[in-house]
């Protein structure tokens, strides 16, 4: 198996669902605890190995790209006060000096056409695609154990992330069939993005985590658009699943959908209460609030 370098992250989404905070402020760009978003998903990415960060952006993003960037002022007066630890974080959460593109997304035409205008960075190599929208709670990270599941599967072989959902909920996802097991793994028979209610396959959703092959390119490249009139992801999945093999990782771990107000504010609540500097005094807050957790 070719081994995993580069990862794509569409980031060009306007954010409509968190206005007004989002007018001036690109949405992955909202904190979780003391981290951006985007941090918390580029992190996972580099703790899995990956060498070259690829962003999918659009208009007013630009201050996604100087957050992965220096800031010599702010460093010079760290460094002038003695904020050692501080400008030891700011150090760590950047990636090496040459490893991150950017490309643009000119039109909103959904997340298909996001994965393909990263064609010619990504070139003829699989590729891990993270949805910014969405982190993952794990260790080790939900990449990671993709990466360590992929090498025991065929070559040219694609890999989904899936949780499982309350079956009654599934119209609201992009749901997987599910095929005989395969290590850790099991074949994907299906993909359907938000079955009729009664219709799905099965419980497992797709979690925003991909590990696919170069060949989707050619079929995105054919721009044909599916629901909402926009260009899936799900519907070039299938189509290379006609001849390459597609298989899903039930990670272990918890998600959190930070395209939505209350997926945002769970996120908050568990990393707070994961970290040990601030969790004693967050459960202090909590319990003044809501009575003991």
């Amino acid at each position: 198996m070719q081994r995993i370098r580069k990862a794509v992250f569409p980031v060009a989404g306007l954010g409509t669902r968190f206005l007004p905070a989002t007018k001036a402020m690109p949405k992955e760009m909202l904190t979780v605890v003391d981290r951006p978003v985007i941090q918390h998903v580029v992190d996972e990415a580099r703790e899995a190995g990956i060498e070259h960060f690829i962003f999918v952006t659009g208009r007013n993003k630009g201050v996604i790209e100087d957050h992965f960037d220096r800031q010599f002022e702010l460093e010079s007066t760290l460094e002038r006060r003695g904020k050692k630890e501080e400008m030891g974080e700011l150090e760590d959460s950047l990636p090496g000096a040459g490893s991150t593109s950017f490309t643009r997304q000119q039109e909103p035409l959904g997340l298909g056409h996001a994965v393909w205008c990263a064609r010619e960075l990504v070139g003829n190599e699989p590729f891990a695609l993270l949805l910014p929208d969405m982190v993952m709670q794990d260790e080790p990270g939900c990449l990671k154990q993709m990466l360590d599941t992929l090498e025991s599967l065929p070559e040219k072989s694609n890999l989904i992330a899936v949780e499982e959902c309350e079956p009654e909920l599934a119209h609201r996802y992009g749901i997987v069939g599910i095929g005989e097991e395969a290590g850790n793994a099991f074949k994907v028979t299906d993909m359907v993005e938000k079955p009729a209610q009664g219709t799905a396959p099965s419980n497992k959703f797709i979690s925003g985590r991909y590990i696919l092959q170069p060949e989707i390119f050619k079929i995105l490249a054919s721009h044909e658009t599916g629901a909402g009139g926009e260009i899936q992801l799900t519907d070039a999945m299938i189509r290379l699943g006609e001849t390459q093999p597609f298989y899903g990782y039930h990670f272990k771990g918890k998600s959190f959908d930070c395209g939505n107000k209350i997926g945002f504010l769970a996120a908050n609540v568990a990393f707070a209460l994961s970290r040990p500097d601030i969790a004693p005094d967050f459960r202090r807050a909590l319990n003044d609030l809501i009575g003991d957790v």
